[in-house]
C-alpha cells in the first residue's frame, strides 16, 4: 500500500463508515477495491465473508487476478468476486426452494423473452398488439429495473396491455421454471424482502461489500446493496456521477446521492488525480463536464505533463472523414514508431463504423471491432445448436422451449405453460413430461399429439446420430422439420434468408471440422456441443485476443478503457449530441458520453465532424456538435484552419509512401 495515494489509503483503510468513493476517470479505483479486499483480510475478516460486485465480466475477472497478487491461496479461499447478475443467480440457486423452483433453473436471454412474449401476444394477451413487441419486452425490462412488480405496473395508468403482459409472462416464466436476466436482481430483492431469516443467512454470509461501478446502478440493485450491507452499512462503493452513460438500462447515478439520505454517517472520499491522461486533456474535459450539475465537485488533475492540444478535424463529408482519419493513424505511426493497437475510433452509434472498416481494409490496416454481433448470437444458429443440444441431453429445459416451435408446430404459450407446472410438481424435465400419463388430465388430445410427435423426433434423431453419420442425420434432420422454408418465411427479405441459410451451412461445416480435428475416431456430438457451448460462453466473455490492432467502438464500449491516442468522430449536432437526447431533453447524458470519450486518451485527442453527412440516401447539412464550443478554445487546434507546413507535407508523403511500399510488399 505504500504506492497508494493519500486519498486511495484513506479509502482503503475506511472500514468503520459506509463509504462513498468519488472516483474520477482514470485515477486507480480498482486499486483502491483490490487492496481494500487485502486489508480486510489482513485485520482479520475472511474472504469468505467479503463480497465485490461488479458489472462485467471483464472487470471481475481483472480485480480477482489482483486480488490474488496481494493474498495467497489460503487467504484468498471463498472469496466471492462477481458480476451484480451472478451473485443474483447464485442467490436464487442456493435459494430456489424458497421460492418454489426446481433447481435446474433455466435463464433466458433477450431472444428467449421475445419469443415468449411473441407466443403470448399471438395467443391473444389483452389489447396487445404484436408491432409493439420490442417496446413491451423493454418495458418489463424497465419495470423490473425500477422495483415494480407485475400487480403494482397494473396500477399505472395507460400501461394496462404492457402490464398485463408483464403479468402472464412472469406466470409463464415460473411455469417454465425460468428467469430473465433482469430477474436475477429482482427476485433476490423480493426473497429478502419476504423471508427476514434468509437475508439474514446472506448478511451473515457477506459481512463486507464493495461495489465497482456504483453510478451504473439501477433502483433494483441498490435494494439488493442495502439489504445485503444492512442499517450498519458495511460497504465501500466505487463511483462517478460523471460517468453514467447507461440511463438507457435504468442507470441511476441519483443512486450516489440516496446514499446521503439513507446513511447519516456515510463518508465521502474523493480520487481527483489522473493517472491516465495529460493535464491538458483532463482541462478540457474538466471544463467540458463542469456544464452538468453535480452533487458532489470534482476536478480531475495530473502529474503527467500539460501535453499536446487537442486537435479538430472537419470534412466535407462522412467518406473524406473515414479517408482523412486513417491517413492520420498511418502517417502519426510512421512518425512516432507507434503500435497499432495504440489507436482507437470512437463513435456514438455502430452504423458510424462502416466507412471507416472499409478505408482501414482498403490501407492494409488490421483493426478490431468491439461489440460486434457474434456469430452464436444469430437466432437460427442458437436455433440448430438447442436442437444439438436436446439430441445429446433430453432434460435441457431451455434448450427444449427454444425450438418445440421453431418451426411453427401449434404448441401455444398455455400448452407449455401446463406441462411447465406439471412438469415443476413432478420434478421432471419438461420433455419426461411430454409423454407422461399423468398429462392427459391437464391438456387436449391435439396438444399431446403434437407434444408426442416432437417427443418422437428428438428421440428417434439422437438414435440415429448415434448409430450413423451424425451430420448427415442432422442436415436430414433441419429438411424434414423444414427449416429452410422456416428461414425464408421469417425473413425481411430474400437477401436476410440467403444469410441466415448459409450461417446454419457455415456452422455444420464448421462443426464437421471440429469432430474430425485430431486423429483417430470423430469425435461424439456430446463432445462437440460441450466445446461449442464453452466457446458461445468464452467469446461472449472475452473481447478479441490483444493484437496490433486498431481498435473501433462505441463510447459505451469504450468506458473502462484507455488508448495512448483517441478519435472522437462524428462530434456533430443530431449524432453527439444524439437527437433522441436532443428531443428528450437529456443532454447531460450525452455531455457525460463526450466526456468518458476525452478522458480515454492517454497522449492525444482528436476530434472529428462533417459539414455534409449523407442520411438515408440523402446528403444533408451537418453543425459541428455544441460540446466543441463549451471546450477552451485555447486547448484546441482547428486543423483546418492552419496552413499545414513543408515540413508536415513532406512527412505525410512519407508515410503514405511507406505504407504504399508495405502493402506491395
Amino acid at each position: 500500500m505504500a504506492k497508494l495515494n493519500p486519498q486511495q489509503l484513506a479509502a482503503v483503510k475506511t472500514t468503520d463508515h459506509p463509504l462513498l468513493v468519488l472516483a474520477g476517470a482514470g485515477s486507480g479505483k480498482t486499486r483502491v477495491i483490490t487492496e481494500k479486499i487485502a486489508y480486510l483480510v489482513k485485520q482479520g475478516l475472511p474472504a469468505r465473508h467479503i463480497a465485490a460486485v461488479t458489472f462485467t465480466n471483464k472487470a471481475a475477472r481483472e480485480m480477482k487476478s489482483r486480488v490474488s497478487k496481494l493474498l495467497d491461496d489460503q487467504q484468498i479461499r471463498g472469496l466471492r468476486v462477481s458480476t451484480f447478475h451472478s451473485l443474483g443467480l447464485d442467490i436464487l440457486r442456493k435459494e430456489h426452494k424458497v421460492l418454489t423452483y426446481k433447481a435446474a433453473i433455466t435463464l433466458f436471454d433477450e431472444q428467449d423473452k421475445l419469443t415468449l412474449l411473441k407466443s403470448l401476444i399471438n395467443q391473444g394477451a389483452k389489447d396487445c398488439d404484436i408491432d409493439l413487441l420490442d417496446s413491451y419486452a423493454q418495458q418489463i425490462g424497465q419495470w423490473k429495473n425500477a422495483f415494480v412488480t407485475p400487480d403494482q405496473a397494473l396500477t399505472l395508468t395507460g400501461q394496462f396491455a404492457a402490464a398485463n403482459l408483464y403479468k402472464d409472462y412472469t406466470r409463464s416464466l415460473k411455469a417454465y421454471n425460468a428467469v430473465d436476466f433482469d430477474d436475477l436482481i429482482l427476485l433476490p430483492v423480493l426473497l429478502f424482502q419476504q423471508h427476514p431469516t434468509v437475508l439474514e443467512k446472506w448478511q451473515n454470509k457477506i459481512r463486507y461489500l464493495l461495489v465497482d461501478e456504483y453510478q451504473d446502478t439501477n433502483i433494483t440493485q441498490y435494494q439488493l446493496v442495502r439489504l445485503l450491507a444492512g442499517t450498519l452499512g458495511r460497504f465501500t462503493v466505487v463511483g462517478d456521477d460523471d460517468q453514467s452513460i447507461y440511463a438507457w438500462r435504468g442507470a441511476q447515478p441519483e443512486n450516489l446521492a440516496q446514499l446521503q439520505k439513507d446513511y447519516a454517517r456515510l463518508q465521502v472520499i474523493k480520487l481527483e488525480q489522473n493517472y491516465r491522461s495529460t493535464g491538458r486533456i483532463l482541462k478540457v474535459a474538466n471544463q467540458l463536464i463542469a456544464n452538468n450539475p453535480h452533487a458532489f465537485e470534482k476536478r480531475l488533475w495530473s502529474e503527467l505533463g500539460y501535453g499536446d492540444p487537442l486537435r479538430v478535424l472537419s470534412h466535407k463529408n462522412d467518406q473524406e472523414e473515414a479517408k482523412q482519419v486513417v491517413s492520420e493513424i498511418i502517417h502519426h505511426k510512421f512518425k512516432t514508431g507507434s503500435r497499432y493497437q495504440d489507436y482507437a475510433i470512437l463513435y456514438r452509434g455502430n452504423h458510424q463504423s462502416r466507412l471507416f472498416e472499409q478505408s482501414l481494409r482498403e490501407n492494409n490496416v488490421p483493426y478490431f471491432i468491439s461489440g460486434s454481433t457474434s456469430f452464436f448470437a444469430y437466432t437460427e444458429i442458437k436455433d440448430v445448436l438447442a436442437y444439438l443440444r436436446l439430441f445429446v441431453n433430453q432434460d435441457d429445459d431451455a434448450a427444449y422451449l427454444r425450438v418445440i416451435n421453431t418451426p411453427r408446430r401449434e404448441i401455444g404459450p398455455t400448452t407449455l405453460e401446463k406441462l411447465g407446472a406439471y412438469a415443476n410438481e413432478r420434478h421432471i424435465s419438461l420433455f419426461a413430461a411430454s409423454t407422461e400419463m399423468g398429462l392427459t388430465q391437464k391438456l387436449s388430445e391435439k396438444a399431446i399429439q403434437r407434444l408426442h410427435k416432437f417427443h418422437d423426433l428428438i428421440v428417434t434423431t439422437a438414435q440415429r446420430i448415434e448409430q450413423g453419420d451424425t451430420f448427415a442425420v442432422i442436415e436430414q434432420m433441419l429438411a424434414q422439420i423444414g427449416y429452410e422454408q422456416h428461414l425464408k418465411e421469417d425473413s425481411k427479405s430474400k437477401e436476410a434468408a440467403d444469410r441466415k441459410i448459409k450461417n446454419v451451412d457455415d456452422l455444420i461445416v464448421w462443426l464437421k471440422r471440429i469432430a474430425d480435428k485430431d486423429e483417430g475416431s470423430p469425435k461424439p456430438l456430446a463432445e462437440i456441443v460441450a466445446k461449442i457451448l464453452l466457446m458461445d460462453i468464452m467469446e461472449r466473455n472475452e473481447e478479441a485476443e490483444a493484437s496490433d490492432q486498431v481498435s473501433l467502438m462505441t463510447l459505451h464500449a469504450a468506458k473502462g478503457l484507455e488508448f495512448l491516442h483517441v478519435f472522437l468522430i462524428g462530434i456533430e449536432e443530431n449524432i453527439l449530441p444524439h437527437q433522441s437526447s436532443i428531443d428528450s431533453d437529456n443532454i447531460e447524458e450525452e455531455r457525460r458520453l463526450a466526456y468518458v470519450g476525452i478522458t480515454r486518451a492517454q497522449r492525444t485527442c482528436t476530434f472529428s465532424y462533417c459539414t455534409h453527412r449523407k442520411r438515408y440516401g440523402e446528403i444533408s447539412e451537418s453543425e459541428p456538435s455544441r460540446f466543441l464550443s463549451e471546450l477552451p478554445q485555447d486547448d484546441l487546434e482547428w486543423a483546418n484552419k492552419k496552413q499545414l507546413s513543408p515540413e508536415v507535407i513532406k512527412e505525410r508523403g512519407k508515410a503514405n509512401l511507406a505504407n504504399l511500399k508495405t502493402m506491395l510488399s
